[in-house]
């Protein structure tokens, strides 16, 4: 079976990280204003510097920061977007799991100006990772143009501002491509979309909800396609480019059911990505079956390995899903990760320390023994 030179990797994660102690206490004290920005900025660094160096020493071939600098995956990229405000309005996230329900609350967004890069998101935190990386290569995650979009849709878009919303997702486009061309510059060569509305939209009642708020739900999958090509279409060579799909991930929680089934084919055939992390740790993800529309040459990482609970998977049960996975697709079109991030945001899941380094240490054991 042949090594993969280039990302995605036969092991690799997603991307977050549980927060250190000792960070969770100095963000703390940078909220009640007893430390400046700087001594936070110090900490940060030694987290990040110390969760790179067990990436490496766990023989990972790619290493990202956990996501340490952040509130959430996502809304610390979104509204550092140019024509993107925060609103007084709280948006509330419904998420679930065995035990129950809770939600996610934070501000909601409005598009009240041009969309446009005011300056290269994330590109600090970048060259910080970049530096302290020795033997692994650099992996930045951000979220996708679609999640712009999706958390309040056409009617979080300023009329005056858009009279059309494809000129809305022009402007999107282009601040994303501009993003990407400059995270190139700085040297990045793995970057990844998460994007959970790919996901989303293959439960009924995210439908119900995109279309009772106004917005196309049958073909909503569509268009993010569409844009997220646009997007990424002037990447330069050698830079790889995936995408992140799951249910939501919040302290255990999750907020959408489903199978791929309904955006499989268009997915996979039409999104212009180099991989898909693809959740797949229970029944809520379906069956490998839509894999059955994956061309020759994209590459699909299975994520078998669950991070909403520190239960260690068995590792015939996971090397068994892989080869039922591989009737679907060619295992050398394969790979294995954790179903989602560890810490998607602030809070992180209900896992320990040691039981998230046990299973990154599984990806990595049974990426080994499957594909050497």
């Amino acid at each position: 079976m042949s090594k993969r030179t280039s990302p995605p990797f036969r092991a690799d994660h997603v991307g977050s990280l549980l927060r250190p102690a000792n960070l969770l206490e100095a963000r703390k004290s940078f909220a009640d204003g007893d430390i400046d920005a700087d001594a936070l900025r110090a900490v940060e660094d030694g987290a990040i510097r110390d969760a790179v160096a067990l990436q490496e020493d766990l023989g990972f071939q790619s290493a990202t920061d956990g996501e340490f600098r952040r509130t959430s995956w996502h809304m610390d990229f979104i509204y550092q977007l140019g024509g993107i405000s925060k609103t007084d309005e709280q948006l509330q996230v419904a998420f679930k799991n065995a035990e129950g329900t809770t939600s996610f609350t934070s501000a909601a967004l409005r598009v009240d100006g041009p969309v446009h890069l005011e300056h290269t998101i994330f590109a600090d935190a970048f060259a910080y990772l970049k530096s302290v990386t020795t033997t692994a290569v650099p992996k930045l995650t951000i979220p996708s143009p679609s999640m712009v979009h999706y958390r309040g849709g056409a009617a979080a878009i300023d009329p005056s501002v858009y009279d059309s919303v494809d000129e809305f997702w022009s402007d999107l486009s282009a601040a994303y491509a501009d993003e990407v061309r400059r995270l190139a510059e700085l040297g990045c060569t793995y970057l990844q979309l998460d994007d959970t509305s790919l996901a989303y939209l293959n439960d009924p009642a995210q439908r119900q909800m995109i279309s009772e708020r106004g917005d196309d739900a049958e073909h909503q999958h569509l268009r993010y396609i569409k844009q997220i090509n646009a997007a990424i279409a002037g990447r330069p060579e050698g830079m790889s480019i995936t995408t992140h799909s799951c249910r939501g991930n919040f302290q255990s929680y999750w907020a959408a059911e489903g199978g791929y089934d309904y955006v499989a084919e268009a997915l996979f055939s039409e999104l212009e990505v180099d991989g898909f992390f693809l959740e797949y740790d229970d029944d809520r993800s379906g069956g490998f079956e839509p894999l059955r529309f994956v061309p020759e040459g994209k590459m699909i990482v299975l994520g078998l390995i669950t991070t909403k609970n520190g239960k260690l998977e068995s590792k015939d049960v996971i090397k068994r899903r892989i080869d039922e996975a591989s009737q679907f697709v060619p295992l050398d079109q394969l790979c294995l990760s954790t179903q989602c991030g560890f810490s998607s945001t602030v809070e992180g899941n209900a896992l320990t320390f040691d039981e998230e380094v046990a299973k990154l240490r599984l990806v990595r054991q049974v990426a080994d023994e499957v594909w050497g």
